[in-house]
């Protein structure tokens, strides 16, 4: 109930719960506040509903609602009374709402913290999961107004409600008394819930792509009437692909009479067309492509790939007509790749869908491709597909993506449906920008932990077209924070190729260590340092000299691939001049077989103007033994040992090639354990050993992985009280630095103590500090531009008595002028160590960071500075420690005392748990941090607060706001 003295923002549209979310069956729905003006499109939604539900929601007989009934289900006053309605085509198809109460079930206001809350769906959209996504939803509002628990009451029979309940992953009590289910839910987030949370978000959105990859039917809007133009061509390379299902070519210009182009049924409306039509390919001029969005949604078209430019990438007016064209198409349900796409394949046997401008058809294979740029995408394809020159072989595409502008479907989503699909073991992403960055990290640690995952990252500068959130990081901590979840992060297409092909077709390499061999001594030096140079552990080279047999590679790789020091072998070969030099073929098979008798470790061929060579090495047939093969499937499980499939790169693009169909197609398609092993040839020893050196780091990752650590839970942590603190601490401004008597005060309540610092506006108040404090002291100048800055002089340590500090007052005040512009304080000494920086940052891009470097001018200048994602993990923190530079001033360097970085580490895993459990925490800064011998002490910290944002990492499923 409203009293006068309550605010007028009470009743406001909370217009930053509305939200657009991905079902179940990979369809869409929006999900926003029920207001006054919806009475009529509630009565209508109820008309739809089946009396059985009906009776399930108010446990009896209900044809109708009652004017009464409107107006209460549609009043409210988005605090005590909220309802959420989730929309398909700005028609209801679910309800939800909830209704305050103190004890005893009654109507109650805060700070009553229960509510009752209870659903409707319509019958149609009942195992979409609607009901789940609403029930998100509704408790992040819940929590919001300070609402902590809900209550339900269900009918027995009403099975699937109660599922929804259950199965949300909150703590929940369940009792039954007067033939009533009665459900309470702590909405207090759970690890569970957030679990059940991500892996309905992950089905989701993995079923939304499969949608669009593997559609039922297809229709092309905009085929020209004549031959050439965009739509033309889509059609042509669709039904040149042998795609298997139905085709349909549109265009509202064609004459009545005409029944079929190319061979495809035509229409001139998609609403015309008598079957479904699962995705729509609109190839027609921007301003035309809003009506075919709604002539599509009104036929129950399930997603659009539009070609069509003249959108974000094109100026203000485009950006304008891009949100528009999400908005109408999220408003039917459908999902959207572009606008400005180059287009999609999936090469699956059972699909052949090529609706892109690609003229050709990829060979299959088991590589995954997403590209943002239509004209990176055709480079890759085409430097996967040619054979001769650089980088060869016919390792093949399991499906592509080049999603243009990505204004809805972006790289996130297609990582989703690459994480489970079988057909995919290696995943490859040009990435201009990335639009969720905190998102983009959690999926890419768990895909890692699965199949390898290689990224071309752009430097930071958006393309036109592409809305992101600004980063205040530099691009290389953006960089390093990706290698932190297991991304293979490369510099250029040619090495995200030259990683791809390595990893599609050899196991990880269980270590550094790599033997070199071959007929050249000097490519044998050019490889071994680079080895080196790229932090690899090789053997000095085995020169099999010029005149080596194909029976002496042979001997040589079998004995290196069986020696336990090596891990992975490199082979160089330069061609050989007479009658009894080796052939390409007899040299591939050489090298082949000798792999074949041990699998289970990588070989890679570094070969001059040997094409022939490269091509036999890539070579789909393998004369390894089928047991040998299976033997080789069990020693490197899982996506580890990948079949190649598709193609090299040379150092340039070049159009695609008329596709092959050879025999061996299948192979290239078959899981990893059914496959032959194919060698990868690399023309130049830096860009072999550099795919080598990215395998061996992501092997390491994975084996770490394996054993990621843990949150530690320290007993001393006073969660409720630091929580409260902060409450009233921004009850007194927006965002603001605390004092430093507060700072010391929060940080307590998680274990960090902050050295006293007392100020000295006065020689005698100096002196009485350090009364206070204990001799020795330190007296510090804390002006903004003395504050750190030990090296302009403005701090005297070791003060032992009155006589020096009043001394060391007057040298200050004569150097830098007076106490009022000095700040002078007074600080007991701690004992003498490593002077370290701590800080955190909330980023907008990337979400909580925790920064750690050593103090001072050198590590400034040198940038040398270590991050690590929030929340932080024993083994990432003992990690963070040992990753600047400068890491062994810690470790006893040039024989000095080593410190206490297990008393550092535990520092900063406090400083992680304070930043992860309270969000208005937003900025953290402890320097200097002096680790000595026996302990760790922070002698100055700074906290900056700011209100949380309204929906936080952990809250319910969204799709970007447009």
């Amino acid at each position: 109930m409203r009293t006068s003295a309550e605010p007028r923002s009470r009743y406001e549209y909370p217009a930053h719960w509305e939200a657009d979310v991905v079902l179940r069956d990979g369809g869409t729905a929006r999900i926003r506040p029920i207001t006054v003006d919806d009475a009529d499109r509630l009565v209508h939604f109820y008309e739809q509903v089946s009396d059985e539900s009906k009776y399930y929601r108010f446990f009896a007989p209900y044809p109708r609602l009652s004017a009464k009934d409107v107006h209460r289900f549609t009043h409210h006053d988005f605090v005590d009374r909220v309802g959420l309605a989730a929309t398909v085509g700005g028609e209801f198809i679910a309800t939800v709402r909830y209704d305050r109460i103190g004890a005893g079930g009654a109507p109650a206001s805060g700070p009553a913290d229960e509510a009752e809350v209870a659903f409707l769906v319509q019958d149609a959209h009942q195992g979409r999961g609607v009901a789940s996504a609403l029930l998100e939803h509704i408790a992040a509002v819940a929590r919001e107004r300070g609402i902590r628990r809900f209550a339900a009451e269900v009918l027995p029979a009403n099975n699937k409600m109660i599922k929804v309940f259950t199965d949300a992953g909150y703590t929940q009590k369940r009792s039954f008394e007067d033939g009533v289910v009665r459900l309470e839910l702590d909405l207090e987030p759970t690890d569970r819930a957030l679990a059940v949370q991500y892996a309905r978000e992950q089905r989701a959105e993995a079923r939304s792509v499969q949608r669009l990859l593997a559609p039922g039917s297809v229709a092309v809007i905009g085929v020209g009437r004549a031959p050439g133009g965009v739509g033309r061509s889509v059609l042509a390379n669709i039904r040149d692909a042998g795609y298997e299902g139905p085709l349909y070519a549109v265009n509202k210009a064609f004459p009545e009479d005409l029944t079929e182009v190319d061979g495809v049924a035509a229409y001139r409306c998609v609403r015309d067309v008598e079957g479904p039509v699962d995705l729509a390919v609109v190839a027609v001029p921007a301003e035309y492509v809003p009506a075919v969005v709604a002539e599509c949604g009104e036929h129950g078209v399930q997603g659009l790939v539009v070609l069509s430019a003249g959108y974000a990438e094109s100026g203000p007016e485009g950006k304008e007509r891009q949100r528009a064209l999400v908005q109408k198409a999220r408003a039917y349900g459908m999902r959207i790749i572009g606008p400005n796409a180059f287009g999609v394949i999936n090469t699956a046997a059972d699909v052949r869908l090529n609706a892109s401008l690609a003229p050709e058809m990829p060979r299959p294979g088991r590589i995954g491709m997403f590209a943002q740029s239509g004209a990176i995408g055709i480079a890759l394809l085409s430097r996967l597909h040619r054979r001769g020159g650089g980088v060869t072989g016919t390792t093949g595409v399991s499906t592509f993506v080049s999603a243009g502008n990505r204004a809805d479907v972006s790289g996130n989503d297609v990582l989703q449906y690459w994480y489970e699909d079988p057909d995919t073991d290696v995943v490859l992403m040009y990435l201009e920008t990335i639009g969720n960055p905190r998102k983009f990290t959690r999926l890419a640690r768990r895909t890692a932990a699965a199949k390898p995952l290689v990224v071309v990252q752009g430097t930071g500068t958006a393309p036109q077209g592409h809305a992101v959130r600004a980063t205040r990081l530099p691009h290389a901590t953006v960089s390093a924070l990706l290698r932190q979840a297991g991304v293979i992060r490369v510099d250029t297409i040619t090495e995200l190729v030259d990683a791809g092909l390595l990893l599609a077709r050899q196991p990880l390499p269980a270590g550094p260590r790599v033997a070199i061999l071959g007929n050249s001594e000097s490519l044998g030096v050019l490889t071994y340092d680079r080895c080196l140079a790229e932090g690899l552990r090789p053997a000095r080279p085995l020169d099999l000299t010029t005149g080596a047999t194909p029976e002496d590679f042979h001997r040589a790789l079998s004995a290196a691939l069986a020696d336990d020091t090596n891990d992975s072998v490199v082979v160089t070969a330069i061609p050989a001049i007479g009658e009894a030099s080796p052939g390409d073929a007899e040299l591939a098979e050489a090298l082949r077989s000798a792999a074949a008798g041990v699998p289970g470790k990588p070989v890679l061929v570094v070969h001059v103007e040997l094409g022939g060579l490269a091509e036999a090495l890539s070579a789909a047939a393998s004369t390894a033994p089928a047991a040998v093969r299976a033997a080789g499937a069990e020693r490197a499980p899982g996506p580890e040992k990948t079949p190649g499939g598709g193609g090299g790169a040379g150092d340039g693009a070049h159009p695609l090639r008329p596709a092959e169909r050879p025999p061996t197609a299948a192979a290239d398609r078959a899981p990893a354990s059914e496959a032959p092993r194919l060698i990868p040839a690399y023309p130049a020893a830096e860009r072999a050993v550099r795919a080598l050196a990215e395998a061996v780091r992501y092997g390491q990752w994975r084996r770490e992985a394996a054993e990621p650590g843990r949150v530690p839970e320290y007993e001393d942590i006073d969660e409720k009280g630091a929580a409260r603190l902060i409450g009233e601490l921004l009850e007194r401004g927006e965002g603001l630095t605390i004092s430093d008597a507060q700072t010391c005060e929060l940080l307590a309540k998680y274990g960090i103590r902050v050295r006293r610092a007392l100020p000295a506006p006065t020689p005698d108040d100096a002196v009485a500090a350090a009364r206070t404090l204990g001799y020795p002291v330190a007296l510090k100048a804390t002006a903004p531009h003395l504050r750190h800055r030990a090296d302009l002089g403005g701090v005297r340590l070791d003060l032992a008595d009155e006589e020096q500090l009043r001394r060391a007052y007057t040298e200050l005040s004569e150097l830098f002028g007076k106490p009022e512009e000095l700040r002078p304080v007074v600080q007991g000494m701690a004992p003498r160590g490593v002077d370290t920086v701590v800080r955190t940052v909330i980023d907008p891009a990337a979400g909580a960071v925790l920064s750690f470097g050593l103090a001072g001018a050198a590590s400034q200048l040198l940038d040398d500075t270590a991050h690590r994602l929030i929340p932080v993990t024993d083994r990432e923190a003992t990690s963070l420690v040992r990753a600047i530079r400068t890491a062994p001033l810690l470790f006893g360097w040039r024989g000095s005392t080593p410190v206490d970085t297990p008393a550092l580490e535990e520092l900063l895993l406090r400083v992680s748990r304070l930043v992860d459990d309270h969000p208005e925490v937003v900025a953290v800064t402890l320097e200097p941090v002096v680790v000595a011998p026996h302990g760790a002490n922070v002698l100055g910290a700074t906290v900056r607060l700011a209100p949380p944002p309204a929906r936080d990492d952990h809250g319910p499923r969204t799709m970007p706001a447009y």
